[in-house]
């Protein structure tokens, strides 16, 4: 089975890419939706970051917010977040491997955002890499979330730049131009795979 990693930058367009694949079958592992798992109430990383970040937690739900302005104001606080939740966030990958490789398939994806910062890429067969215009990844992120300029710009500065991302990736989806030519590009690389 060859393992694939998507990744991108925040609003570089990993979800359409995501989508994509999985309409066409191909399973795909979200990482962002491991760590929402995670961190929901009973989640398996609530005890230890109610422990590490005391007043992010109330009645055993996540104040979100409150853990984002904590971990965005220093570095060392989101490396504890971090140490959290990325060795369990790697547990669920190899699980969901496992069934993938089970299952027969013979392509798996891992969308993991942070794939070039935390060694993931080292654990891949190939790289996809989403990428977009810096004006349209502010655009899209100021339309989808609840955060103010400075944490966007927070968040953006804490990622690997999309230079280095796209350098290092076998493979680049341009998303900045449209859904339609995106969706288009992953289809084309899909059809390659399929005469592989």
């Amino acid at each position: 089975m060859r393992v694939v990693g998507l990744t991108g930058g925040i609003g570089m367009g990993k979800s359409t890419a995501a989508a994509t694949l999985r309409r066409a079958r191909v399973p795909v592992f979200d990482a962002d939706a491991a760590v929402h798992r995670l961190q929901a109430p009973g989640g398996r990383a609530l005890p230890a970051i109610a422990r590490q970040f005391p007043g992010t937690v109330r009645a055993g739900v996540l104040d979100r917010a409150a853990l984002r302005a904590e971990v965005l104001a220093e570095d060392a606080r989101l490396r504890r977040l971090e140490a959290i939740l990325h060795p369990l966030v790697r547990a669920e990958q190899r699980r969901f491997l496992a069934r993938a490789r089970a299952a027969g398939a013979r392509l798996a994806v891992l969308d993991v955002p942070l794939l070039f910062e935390t060694g993931g890429d080292r654990l891949v067969d190939e790289v996809m890499t989403v990428s977009a215009p810096p004006a349209v990844q502010r655009a899209r992120v100021r339309a989808r979330r609840r955060m103010s300029g400075e944490q966007i710009e927070r968040i953006i500065a804490l990622q690997l730049p999309d230079a280095e991302r796209v350098r290092r990736a076998d493979v680049v989806v341009r998303t900045g131009l449209s859904r339609f030519h995106a969706v288009r590009a992953i289809r084309r690389w899909l059809d390659a795979r399929a005469r592989t």
